[in-house]
């Protein structure tokens, strides 16, 4: 079985590391989010995932503060909300974050979507860039942003995202995207990276998860992890949380990459667009 010292961690252009396996807790109910997250945190998951929207960071931070792991040793990342974009605006749903959460500090502080039809995404950039000067936001970053949102924040403030966290799995693969974060150095962060499951029941996925004695969902993180992505599964099933983080202990092989290749789809995309969204 994994644990925490198996988890590689990915360096990033801040010069901080972030784990490569996260634990998501979207859907969480926050009144089961310190059970959940606690579990996860024992069974060596290092990186916790939430967000403003999902109203569960004081079940998170309660999880977090309870651990017999050192806060140092731990990895919190929450995400600001669409309406509380602007920049003094950012910094007061920042502050009510860190009251949810109980905590002094986060490990890392993500826009969750541009919302480009706002027009308030550049602000928001420029109130994480103080937010980090002061500490408070070890790391930060964006989600969901398109390469005209990164090449406007970056060119604007010179501050380069630690992270951009997109939907990213077997039937959206996101290559465009993921060159231009290699460009400028951002790691790309997976959410969905199972893709609701719906891949799981592919013939290739499964024939591969056949032949490693594994399960389908452990290939598509293991995936993950041999492209260099950093990925936050969720999952409320404890039995599942071990499952998740045991996909240290095989290879996939050239072949098999180049098969889940194959499953790329133009019109993959599950969650919103965010051109459009928000």
């Amino acid at each position: 079985m994994a644990d925490a010292t198996d988890i590689p961690a990915i360096n990033l252009c801040d010069g901080r590391t972030i784990p490569q396996l996260g634990f998501g807790v979207y859907q969480l109910p926050d009144d089961r989010a310190p059970e959940i997250v606690g579990a996860a945190i024992r069974a060596g998951f290092r990186s916790i995932d939430t967000a403003a929207i999902y109203e569960n960071e004081a079940g998170v931070g309660q999880a977090v503060r309870a651990s017999v792991v050192s806060r140092s040793d731990l990895f919190v990342t929450t995400k600001l909300w669409n309406d509380r974009q602007g920049y003094e605006a950012t910094l007061r749903a920042f502050d009510e974050s860190l009251v949810r959460l109980g905590l002094d500090d986060v490990d890392l502080y993500l826009i969750h979507w541009p919302c480009p039809d706002r027009g308030l995404f550049l602000e928001t950039w420029k109130a994480f860039v103080r937010l980090q000067a002061e500490g408070r936001a070890k790391s930060i970053g964006v989600s969901n942003f398109e390469p005209d949102h990164l090449d406007r924040i970056i060119t604007e403030t010179g501050v380069v995202p630690a992270v951009n966290q997109i939907e990213l799995h077997p039937r959206f693969q996101q290559k465009t995207l993921r060159a231009v974060h290699a460009r400028y150095g951002i790691v790309t962060e997976s959410w969905s990276p199972l893709g609701r499951g719906q891949a799981l029941s592919d013939p290739i996925l499964m024939g591969i998860a056949e032949r490693h004695g594994r399960t389908p969902a452990q290939v598509v993180l293991r995936w993950q992890i041999q492209q260099g992505l950093v990925a936050i599964p969720k999952t409320a099933t404890l039995s599942r949380i071990p499952e998740n983080l045991d996909v240290f202990g095989f290879t996939l092989e050239t072949d098999e990459l180049t098969a889940i290749d194959t499953l790329d789809r133009p019109d993959g995309r599950m969650g919103p667009d965010p051109m459009t969204f928000g």
